[in-house]
């Protein structure tokens, strides 16, 4: 088939490549030239395993291409995806969707005969019905513009296969007359063949899906920190803990990794959104108990600045190293990053904070320009009082303890992520503190 993906950025960059390796023919459309350019000659702004690969092979075949004219793109196919950022709005916890709205109001004008938007945004329940009328009254006469919603679950690290290789597909549709279940099967009729699980919904249900989803994984990985609080104080072991419960199938282990919580452009800003738009129906009670997981996650980054106060006292002029920038592994993504947060607060409280990140070094400058950032992991360990794990990277994952030791000046590490094997640090003379580990 012939698409267009409007909107360029980690979603929208992603899907087009990934709808071209599918086999479709794909405009990917953005107003930012500088982002288009760099697309259009193969070179991925943002850091995601396996997408430059994609990027390039599908440019190379022809199936692929990038523009800022909206007029090429309604000339260029029927079926247009909107994959733009809905961020928080300043001053509130509400998302932003003018750039959704933007999309329609640019496009939809200029198209001609029967169109199908698919929405991949995630947005506001009851923005994919608002969405409707405004593109009814822009649609030209005697032509059809059906908004769908097709939401996106994208783990930034693994963003090819989760949507070259999904685990569901959810299509939210207007019900009546509508031609765009046909069309996703069409889009979708690779995974589909693999018998992935296609759910059909209405346009409510479906906006809701994603951030429900992101609301249950911060709340899970909440829970597990709250514990941790507990398991501090009394002595207790937060991972032997998350392993005995995770267990139980009811349960599972997946996101019971105590440590400094989440992070990202998706799930603070998701489950602040749907507070917000919980609010404005009227059934702000029903979602009350987001506001304690977001204070829950929020106080991790405190307690690690906490620890190193307990280790160290005084901060002011203290060597302190921050192993990570991103807000988690196989990401450049800083937005609010735990391990930025970290070394932000430690620089503010006095101490010589040293950063290092595999990728993330050149979005954590412009976040925080006034951290020294280190060149290497040797380079970040050597002369430091206190080593802090923040981003679990396997490379810092894979440390020699021993080898490590000789670089610092005092073997004294806080594992923030509950990923290092304490026994084998502890043998080469560290003190390691961790969260929810007494």
């Amino acid at each position: 088939m012939r698409m267009t993906v409007i909107g360029t950025g980690y979603l929208g960059a992603t899907h087009a490549a990934c709808m071209a390796e599918l086999g479709h023919e794909v405009l990917g459309v953005d107003v930012d030239e500088s982002k288009i350019s760099r697309l259009s000659s193969g070179e991925v702004p943002f850091f995601e395993p396996g997408l430059p690969e994609v990027l390039e092979r599908n440019i190379q075949a022809g199936r692929l291409d990038f523009t800022t004219d909206y007029a090429r793109a309604a000339d260029f196919a029927t079926v247009h995806f909107i994959g733009v950022g809905t961020p928080q709005q300043r001053g509130s916890y509400a998302a932003d969707t003018r750039y959704v709205e933007a999309v329609i109001d640019d496009l939809v004008p200029q198209l001609t005969g029967d169109h199908v938007i698919f929405g991949k945004s995630t947005v506001p329940v009851g923005t994919a019905a608002a969405l409707q009328e405004r593109a009814d009254a822009l649609s030209k006469p005697d032509t059809t513009v059906e908004i769908a919603w097709n939401p996106e679950f994208l783990r930034e690290g693994y963003a090819v296969k989760d949507t070259i290789e999904p685990d569901r597909i959810v299509l939210g549709t207007c019900g009546v007359d509508s031609r765009a279940e046909a069309i996703a099967r069409e889009i979708y009729a690779i995974p589909l063949a693999r018998e992935t699980p296609f759910l059909v919904t209405n346009l409510q249900t479906a906006e809701l899906v994603k951030v429900s989803a992101n609301a249950f994984l911060a709340t899970k990985i909440s829970f597990i920190n709250a514990v941790s609080e507990v398991c501090e104080i009394v002595g207790a072991d937060v991972t032997q803990l998350a392993d005995a419960i995770g267990h139980d199938d009811r349960i599972g282990r997946k996101f019971l990794g105590a440590g400094l919580g989440f992070g990202g452009g998706c799930l603070p800003k998701d489950i602040r959104a749907f507070m917000a738009r919980a609010g404005e129906l009227g059934a702000d009670q029903a979602l009350a108990f987001l506001r304690e997981v977001d204070a829950i996650n929020m106080r991790r980054r405190q307690r690690v600045v906490d620890l190193a106060r307990e280790e160290l006292g005084s901060l002011i002029g203290r060597r302190i190293t921050v192993l990570g920038a991103a807000f988690k592994p196989n990401s450049d993504d800083v937005r609010d990053s735990p391990a930025l947060a970290v070394a932000g607060q430690l620089s503010l409280a006095g101490a010589a904070v040293r950063v290092y990140d595999p990728e993330a070094m050149d979005n954590a400058r412009r976040v925080f320009p006034t951290l020294d950032y280190a060149t290497s992991l040797d380079d970040a360990l050597t002369g430091a009082e206190l080593v802090i794990l923040a981003t679990e990277w396997q490379q810092f994952r894979e440390m020699d303890p021993a080898h490590a030791g000789e670089l610092v000046q005092d073997r004294l590490l806080i594992d923030g992520r509950n990923v290092l094997t304490t026994e084998a640090w502890q043998a080469a003379g560290w003190r390691l503190r961790a969260l929810g580990r007494g």
